[in-house]
């Protein structure tokens, strides 16, 4: 089995405790897991790239919708196969899924020997080194969860306190992305209130981290050789609000344009009520940052919007698309939609399709609502048939396929800057992105190339065949 959390990282041989990481969900989270990996790193352990050569896994999941959660069980499941073999000592669950379920972890899976939730991960190597050690202990400020764990098998490292500084997040970390591009993940948690949303009971309020801070993070993943920045948080437009009362993202991506070494900045999780004309200055100004808008709308319905207690309407998210087309020509935007919302109409479900085919909007992720526990949404009435959640689904992913089609199909016959994600073993054939694709969200480019070229390279690649999703071409000395 491999672990997939691990690209890119050697296996390291000897004596010592050998652990293996894998991550799931989102970006966000990965940086957690490269976080816990510095922490690992630094107390002695070996790690290793796969699961099969490690004494620990830790399993870092995901538990924002229930397909997440499935997920997250069905890896920890697999991994404990392992441990029939007598190769694998432990397993140790943390992130979203343990910070929410961990007390239904302890008592239910027993495949999992320590529990470590999103507020305790300072906590992994105490955990590693209780496992190898066969030691119980508890860390909880919750009596429910003290009681829970001393029912299980499994040492529990729960750490309920929501942490509130975010110095953990300076730590060094073990880089799992290819040496292209990394992660920089701005703040943690949320204030928005979605009634869909559990990620603020599980990741607390939105804090933001100094604009110091970051800069001095990306000057370091500079050094190691990344050439593309990518800025995360479950909502970027929201940076700096909390901690200087005004938004701070323009200041951040101007200094993150005057970084040596860095040559693109991409941005992800704008909330369009809070795209301001600064932030559009600051974006048409810097020279490293990409005209790529990734923009979560949800719905463009607005009472479909309303019952998600999302900011704004349909009428404002359209005048944020022709505001953003108007100001940066040849943008490219990418959004998010929930189809079977409770509630949601067959005449609601026919604005999201004229929606789409109107706009051509050029990336869309689309998602069946999940009824997740403890949210208003899942108490909310008329609740929609899972047969009819993924009707609507295919219809809004055949819309977007011909628009995704179309637009690749545009792209043929013109060159682009592409940076190099993998590299074939002949050294001909190479994985990469324009600006226009984000990593492990859209599609790629795949191209033939004239000279060796090594990952993190920037070559100017001519389109010469389009999908639906990914295009193709070959290395060219011209540009647009």
């Amino acid at each position: 089995m491999d672990n997939t959390g691990e690209k890119g990282i050697a296996k390291t041989e000897g004596n010592r405790l050998k652990v293996g990481m894998i991550s799931l969900g989102c970006a966000k989270n990965r940086v957690d897991s490269e976080i816990m990996l510095g922490l690992i790193k630094n107390a002695g352990y070996d790690i290793v790239g796969e699961c099969e050569n490690a004494d620990i896994v830790v399993v870092n999941t995901c538990g924002f919708i229930e397909s997440s959660k499935q997920e997250a069980i069905d890896t920890v499941l697999e991994v404990a196969e392992l441990k029939k073999s007598g190769s694998l000592k432990g397993i140790v669950v943390a992130g979203c899924l343990a910070q929410r379920y961990g007390r239904e972890i302890a008592e239910y899976i027993p495949e999992a020997d320590a529990v470590v939730g999103a507020f305790g991960y300072s906590n992994v190597c105490d955990a590693i080194e209780s496992i190898a050690k066969k030691k119980k202990t508890v860390l909880s400020d919750d009596p429910e969860n003290v009681k829970a764990a001393e029912k299980s098998r499994s040492i529990c490292y729960f750490d309920d306190r929501e942490i509130t500084d975010l110095d953990y997040l300076d730590g060094e970390r073990v880089l799992t992305t290819p040496k292209s591009y990394a992660y920089l993940k701005i703040a943690e948690g949320c204030s928005n209130r979605c009634t869909y949303c559990a990620i603020p009971a599980i990741r607390g309020v939105y804090r933001s981290r100094p604009v110091k801070k970051l800069l001095e993070e990306a000057s370091r993943l500079a050094g190691a050789g990344i050439k593309e920045i990518v800025v995360v948080a479950q909502d970027t437009t929201m940076y700096g609000t909390d901690i200087a009362g005004k938004p701070l993202l323009p200041e951040l991506l101007r200094g993150l344009d005057e970084i040596p070494g860095i040559e693109f900045v991409r941005i992800l999780y704008l909330y369009p009520d809070e795209i301001t004309e600064e932030i559009l200055d600051a974006i048409g100004s810097c020279k490293k940052v990409v005209p790529y808008f990734d923009i979560p709308l949800q719905h463009i319905n607005d009472g479909v919007l309303k019952r998600m207690n999302r900011r704004g309407n349909g009428a404002l998210y359209r005048e944020v698309i022709r505001k953003l087309r108007e100001r940066i020509p040849g943008c490219v935007i990418r959004t998010s939609l929930i189809t079977g919302f409770p509630g949601e109409t067959e005449e609601e479900h026919r604005e999201l399709v004229q929606f789409l085919r109107e706009t051509k909007l050029e990336r869309v992720g689309v998602f069946m609502y999940s009824k997740e526990d403890g949210t208003p949404a899942a108490k909310m009435k008329n609740q929609i048939h899972p047969s009819t959640k993924k009707r609507r689904y295919n219809e809004l992913m055949a819309v977007q396929q011909n628009v995704s089609y179309e637009f690749n199909n545009s792209r043929v016959g013109r060159v682009f800057p592409v940076i190099v994600d993998s590299v074939s073993e002949d050294g001909i054939f190479y994985v990469g992105r324009s600006f226009m694709e984000a990593p492990e969200e859209d599609g790629n480019v795949f191209f033939a190339a004239k000279e060796e070229h090594s990952v993190g390279d920037i070559v100017n690649v001519k389109i010469l065949v389009a999908e639906e999703y990914d295009v193709t071409g070959e290395e060219t000395g011209k540009s647009d």
